[in-house]
Parts: C-alpha cells; sequence; structure tokens
C-alpha cells in the first residue's frame, strides 16, 4: 500500500508501458478497486494482474508481438462507479474484467449488445458456464458452485451423506457475490439431510460481527463456510479466534483465504482452511521472469512481502488466462491485433494442459483445464490451502467439484435468466 502511495493511483491507471500506449495495442482494460473497503484484498490481486502483463510486454513484446495496453479503472468495488467504467473502457477494448459479481450482472446484458467478452475468472454468475446462453461471459476455471461443491466434498469426506444430521452455517457477504453459493447449498441441504444456515453481514457490519458470531454461538453449528471478502474476511477471523470456535471447522471459499487477514491472528488461525483454484508457487520459473523484468526494474507496485502470496500469484495466473486467449485466438484468425469477438473465440478454445503450464513456467499454479463454446467454466476443479500459523500451504491433492450435479442446476438457472431477460441470444449451434 506504501509503494502504491508513492507511485500514486495515477501510475496505477496508466498503461502497463509508455511504448504500449503509443503504438498499436491489445487494449485489455481492469475494471480495478484499489480504494474503499475491499482495497486489502484487491490490492494485490490487480498488482499481479499488471506484473504479469508487465512481464510480457518486457520479455516478448507483448502477446505475438503486439504490446498489450492494460489500464486500469478504478470502482472502489462500487456497482454505480463499475458500470460507468465499462462504459468508459468498452469502446477500444477486446474484453472487460469488472471484478465484482454486481458489476458483472449489470454489464452481462449489455455484453450481449457490445459484444465484447466478460472475463470473471473464478466469481460472478455460476450459471454463465452455460456458453449457449452466456456468449459472452466466461467465468474459468472454477465457479462459486465448483467452490461450494469441493468444500461440501472435503467436508463430507468424499461422501455427502455423511453430513447428514449436520448443521452448516453459511457466513456470508450480504451482496450478490455473498448470495451466490445460496441456491447450491439449499439444494445439496434437501438432498443429503443437512442443516443450511445463512448468515448474513451487511456492508456495515463487516469489521464488528459481533451478532453473527453470537448467533453462532447459539446455533452451535459442526461447521462455518465463509464466503467473505475485504474486510469482512479479517474480522470474521478474528471474531472466531475470540470466541474459540474450532479453526479446523471453519473453511472459506477462495477469496476468503487471504494472507493477511490470517497473519492478523498469526498462530491463533491455524488449521483455518480455504478452497482454491490457485496455489503460490514461488520457485516457479515464471517469478524469476517477474522478479527480473518487472520488480526489480521499479515497474511494479507490490510490496516484497506480496510476490509469494496466494492473491498475487493468483493475479498472475489471471493474466495469464487471458493471454492465453489472446494467443489462441491470434493462432487462429493469424491476426495479431485480434477484435473482441476473436478473442471470444479464443476464450472458448483455451487447452491449459500440464505440458503447456509447464512451457508458460506456471506448474501447479492452476489445475489444467479446458473451454469450449458451451463450456466457459473449465471446471478445473482445485486445492485446499490451510493457514499453518505463518502461511498457507497444500492440504489436499487435487479436489473436483460434482459436475455432474453442478450442470443439472446451470442448465436451468442459465434458461430462467434468459427467460426473465428475454429477448436473450442464445447459441443454438453450439454443441460442445
Amino acid at each position: 500500500m506504501k509503494k502504491l502511495t508513492n507511485l500514486a493511483v495515477a501510475s496505477a491507471i496508466a498503461v502497463v508501458t509508455a511504448g504500449a500506449a503509443m503504438a498499436e495495442g491489445l487494449n485489455v482494460p481492469n475494471l480495478t478497486y484499489r480504494t474503499g473497503p475491499f482495497a486489502a484484498t484487491g490490492i494485490p490481486l490487480m498488482n499481479g494482474q499488471r506484473d504479469y502483463m508487465a512481464m510480457l510486454n518486457a520479455r516478448d513484446g507483448g502477446i505475438g508481438g503486439v504490446p498489450i495496453e492494460f489500464n486500469e479503472c478504478e470502482t472502489g468495488y462500487s456497482t454505480e462507479k463499475g458500470v460507468e467504467c465499462y462504459e468508459a473502457t468498452k469502446g477500444a477494448a477486446i474484453v472487460t474484467q469488472p471484478w465484482s459479481t454486481g458489476i458483472t450482472l449489470q454489464v452481462l446484458p449489455k455484453t450481449n449488445v457490445d459484444q465484447i467478452p466478460i472475463l470473471a475468472p473464478g466469481y460472478g454468475f455460476s450459471p454463465m458456464a452455460d456458453g449457449r446462453v452466456f456468449q459472452w461471459a466466461f467465468n474459468m476455471p472454477s465457479s462459486y458452485w465448483d467452490g461450494a461443491s469441493m468444500i461440501l466434498n472435503e467436508l463430507g469426506g468424499g461422501d455427502l451423506s455423511s453430513l447428514s444430521g449436520k448443521k452448516i452455517a453459511l457466513l456470508h457477504l450480504d451482496h450478490p457475490y455473498g448470495k451466490e453459493p445460496i441456491p447450491f447449498f439449499e439444494a445439496m441441504a434437501e438432498a443429503n439431510g443437512f442443516e443450511f444456515l445463512p448468515i448474513p453481514v451487511g456492508l456495515k457490519e463487516m469489521q464488528n460481527q459481533s451478532a453473527q458470531w453470537l448467533q453462532i454461538r447459539r446455533e452451535r453449528p459442526d461447521y462455518v463456510i465463509m464466503w467473505g471478502w475485504g474486510a469482512m474476511n479479517a474480522g470474521a477471523i478474528s471474531e472466531a479466534v475470540k470466541t474459540r470456535y474450532p479453526m479446523d471447522q471453519f473453511i472459506g471459499v477462495w477469496w476468503s483465504g487471504h494472507d493477511a487477514d490470517l497473519a492478523t491472528v498469526g498462530e491463533a488461525g491455524t488449521g483455518y482452511r480455504s478452497i482454491s483454484w490457485s496455489a503460490p508457487q514461488p520457485d516457479a520459473p515464471v517469478m524469476a521472469d517477474i522478479r527480473k523484468l518487472v520488480f526489480d526494474a521499479g515497474d511494479s507496485l507490490a510490496a516484497e512481502d506480496e510476490l509469494n502470496s496466494v492473491f498475487y500469484q493468483r493475479g498472475l495466473v489471471i493474466s495469464m488466462i487471458l493471454a492465453e486467449g489472446i494467443k489462441t485466438a491470434q493462432e487462429n484468425f493469424d491476426a495479431a491485433e485480434i477484435d473482441a469477438s476473436q478473442l471470444r473465440w479464443g476464450l472458448e478454445n483455451i487447452n491449459l494442459t500440464d505440458e503447456r503450464l509447464a512451457e508458460l513456467g506456471m506448474t501447479g499454479m492452476v489445475p489444467p483445464f479446458a473451454t469450449s463454446c458451451a463450456n466457459h467454466t473449465g471446471h478445473s476443479g482445485g486445492w485446499m490451502l490451510q493457514w499453518d500459523g505463518a502461511q498457507f500451504v497444500p492440504a489436499s491433492g487435487h479436489l473436483m467439484p460434482d459436475s455432474e450435479t453442478i450442470a443439472s442446476l446451470e442448465g436451468p438457472a442459465a434458461a430462467e435468466y434468459a427467460e426473465a431477460n428475454a429477448p436473450w441470444p442464445v447459441n443454438e449451434d453450439c454443441e460442445g
């Protein structure tokens, strides 16, 4: 944060390199939130995204020899400001990255008209996985319903019937993001006989959750799942420690697995887990390039202690996914400077194999996955990370969601959305 202040926010919203601004390039704006109540989580993510693109510009001259124009438009996580940023940046852009489920839901109908792809890795509206209905939206590599499924599978030891008779609380931000997993949890509770208890946390309650934790003490759930963000995470973790809730029964979604939130309680947070579709790999070859070409060159907004964190390295993965979509489109259309429609095709045809991840120097940073015109998520699965008192460490092998169950919910939810927003274009020709 200090480094960001020193360089000034103005530098953060500028293009990654001055050269990119003067040349024809690939315009990939990012709707960031380096300010506001969620800034603590936004800053390392945005720094990682920015540094990966800066590395590509410095090492490769961009993607396919075309410089990357990576502009930032600050939203403060405000849906209203996010829509304003979308309108302000969409003109020359080949993608939009809304960075909020609320903003995503607002710009979703607009992208059909503007024909610009939304890239919302691991967030947004879970039924966006259905590419037939959501032709311009991508939430790869995992959706919120994937995350909810993996958490329940972990808690049930791979057998959800073992959760019968249990009580599972969902401590969630009272915001579209926090409400995303509720339909999935409700369906699973009904099918498997466990009690589901949603406990909302208002935006003004994030740092004072005494009422919510009083309810948790009274209800005594077997597990608490956290769907938190920003200041809510640190507030919940502090309350859990204060009330002596068993940390090994406290588990969060991937946005509730931020190093700094656990660092505030240190060893007292030992045992807390977070499902994650990314994992930090400090010794990954890509990190050497990032450090040499961006960080040591003085072109990074990140602090030294961010580089190996979960969120910073997740930011790298997010920009890598976008870069792969661009590269795939360039190769297919034999064009270096692609447009938004061509990028949509590229995002629909990503194939991140183990071999490709090794080529990128990112083995172990994200599970392999592939997309298609019908599958805009990839459903890559992930890993359980656990706080050991000082850092997050891997606590599971590669986990996968219950794809069959999720697919059975995605289709009807997507169809319901299309009907509620009729006339809504559907790609009837998409078969796979």
